[in-house]
C-alpha cells in the first residue's frame, strides 16, 4: 500500500460511523449486510449511509454487489490488512518495540 491510498483509507475510517460500519461489516464476514441493515444498526438515515458507504467505496474498505434492487456490502479484508501492515511494516519500520505491543515477535 502506497501513502496515498493509506491516507485515502485512514480519512475514511476517521469519522465514527464509518468506523462502526467497518467493524460491523468485519464481523458479519463474507455473507456482509444490506445497506438497509447497516442503516438500522447504526441509526443513520438510508441517504446519509449511502454517502458513508460510498467512501468506504472509494478507499477501498467495503465491497459491494448488486442482487436485483438490493445491495450487499462486505469488508474488504485484503485492503485492510494492507492497511494494518502499511502501519506496521512501513510507518513502524518492523519496529520490535511496536511488533512487541501487537503480539507479534519477529518480522512481519
Amino acid at each position: 500500500m502506497d501513502d496515498e491510498k493509506a491516507l485515502m483509507a485512514f480519512a475514511a475510517l476517521s469519522g465514527s460511523t464509518r468506523l462502526h460500519v467497518v467493524k460491523l461489516l468485519v464481523k458479519a464476514g463474507d455473507a456482509g449486510l444490506t445497506a438497509g441493515e447497516i442503516s438500522d444498526k447504526v441509526g443513520s438515515s438510508p441517504s446519509r449511509m449511502s454517502f458513508h458507504l460510498s467512501a468506504l467505496s472509494k478507499a477501498g474498505l467495503v465491497s459491494s454487489s448488486r442482487k436485483e434492487r438490493q445491495i450487499t456490502y462486505r469488508a474488504d479484508f485484503k485492503t485492510i490488512g494492507n492497511l494494518v501492515q502499511y502501519i506496521l511494516v512501513d510507518c513502524c519500520s518492523n519496529n520490535a518495540t511496536v511488533l512487541n505491543c501487537c503480539g507479534i515477535s519477529g518480522e512481519c
